[in-house]
């Protein structure tokens, strides 16, 4: 699969051509059925203290 390359950086653009590309291949509700049945898969989000910054090194797999 070859994905779209964009030649200059309108990112306003993109995001609304990225949207529509969703909305015509029904990812969303695609996403909530392929799943069913499955375990629920969370994820735990936030900075590591009330008045601090994630860093990359906050992030896991």
């Amino acid at each position: 699969m070859k994905f779209k390359e964009h030649s200059n950086l309108n990112l306003p653009e993109i995001n609304k051509s990225v949207l529509e590309d969703w909305d015509r291949a029904d990812l969303f509700h695609k996403s909530m059925t392929e799943r069913e049945g499955c375990p629920s898969y969370v994820f735990f989000e936030g900075p590591p203290s009330a008045n601090g910054h994630p860093g990359i090194h906050h992030v896991t797999r």
